[in-house]
């Protein structure tokens, strides 16, 4: 979008706003560095090699996740994601890697496990800086042979699948200081993709709210078509430390607040219409439930996490027992799991489970 075309003492039309944009099926293109994204994962997309993308938090990573999955040779194939940062020390392996009916107490089935449940299409693993260091020499032997042993077996599977990984870490950093190992960032980051902060697209700011107007406007069945100039220069001067996580939901809430069928100051969040260009919503925003809310389509082969969710239950199970058995003590239960206690409240939110585990809405 030019920037210098628009006129910022009018209301703007949110179609206009969307008539120099370009639709991929997962992605927005609407300004030189995101087409430089799509036109690098086009390339990359048709070879099934390991890509490590890298950028901040909410920036779209899983999106690039998912046209590369989509513009593959298996596009038809499952698409399976798992956030790293949820990884439970006790049972990490199991989730990753599946596990035989008995390998340890809760093992009444056998598991697949995430590996395998990605068979034949795409497995996502999002936060890898998140990887306790203990199963990186595991994940290194899968991604370099494509064999994973699940708990308890002693035979070895091998598994056909395309691995994408993502972060927002600096993991040249971490491997200087020991917290992951040098071979499995080599070999994670053969080929990468760098998605950039909203700040460095500000082009994009205007048709990245239309369209995020639009969608929730259809969601709240509003008929919302337009915007004030005065609230857009609002959202091309603010820094976005969520990026376009945090724009989504800045637009969602613009929705729900407008009584008109235009979008204008007053109906933007506070922290915005006072100019705070060093708020903390990113944090806020950057919570599991609010993961991938800038997904313009779903997932392809979603029936492929039904496999996974088994596995959730089987986490969710592990962290009610902890804070029964430590009666709500949550720097025991988090001892007791083997996690840290800000991953700890991150399982509690995710869950939906109070302080003395039972469900927050009971």
């Amino acid at each position: 979008m030019d920037l210098t075309a628009i006129n910022f003492d009018a209301d703007l039309d949110l179609a206009s706003l969307l008539d120099a944009s370009d639709y991929t099926g997962e992605m927005l293109i609407c300004s030189l560095k995101l087409g430089k994204v799509f036109e690098r994962i086009q390339r990359i997309a048709p070879y099934k090699v390991t890509v490590l993308i890298h950028g901040e938090s909410g920036t779209g990573k899983e999106l690039v996740a998912t046209a590369l999955h989509r513009l593959g040779p298996n596009p038809l194939g499952p698409f399976v994601a798992l956030n790293c940062a949820n990884l439970v020390g006790q049972l990490a392996e199991s989730q990753l890697f599946g596990h035989v009916r008995g390998a340890f107490t809760d093992a009444r089935d056998n598991s697949l496990g995430y590996f395998r449940a990605a068979q034949g299409g795409t497995l996502f693993l999002d936060e890898i800086g998140e990887l306790p260091l203990e199963l990186q020499p595991k994940i290194l032997r899968a991604v370099e042979n494509r064999e994973i042993q699940p708990v308890g077996s002693y035979q070895v599977s091998h598994v056909d699948l395309r691995l994408v990984a993502a972060t927002n870490r600096n993991l040249r950093s971490m491997v200087a200081a020991g917290t992951f190992r040098e071979d499995l960032f080599h070999r994670l980051n053969a080929i990468s993709v760098a998605t950039p902060p909203l700040r460095e697209c500000r082009e994009a700011i205007g048709s990245l709210a239309a369209h995020f107007i639009n969608f929730h406007s259809r969601k709240a069945e509003k008929r919302i078509t337009r915007i004030s100039g005065a609230a857009l220069r609002i959202l091309m001067g603010y820094n976005w430390p969520g990026n376009v996580r945090e724009l989504g939901h800045a637009m969602q809430s613009a929705v729900l607040m407008t009584e008109d069928c235009r979008i204008d100051v007053p109906d933007l969040p506070s922290h915005l219409q006072a100019g705070d260009s060093t708020s903390d919503a990113e944090a806020a925003y950057d919570t599991p439930d609010n993961r991938g809310t800038t997904m313009l389509t779903e997932p392809p082969g979603a029936g492929a996490y039904q496999s996974a969710t088994a596995l959730d239950a089987m986490t969710r199970s592990a962290l009610l027992r902890s804070l029964e058995t430590t009666r709500g003590n949550r720097q025991q239960a988090a001892k007791m799991l083997g996690i840290s206690r800000q991953k700890l409240y991150r399982m509690i939110a995710r869950y939906e489970l109070s302080e003395a585990g039972r469900p927050s809405h009971s």
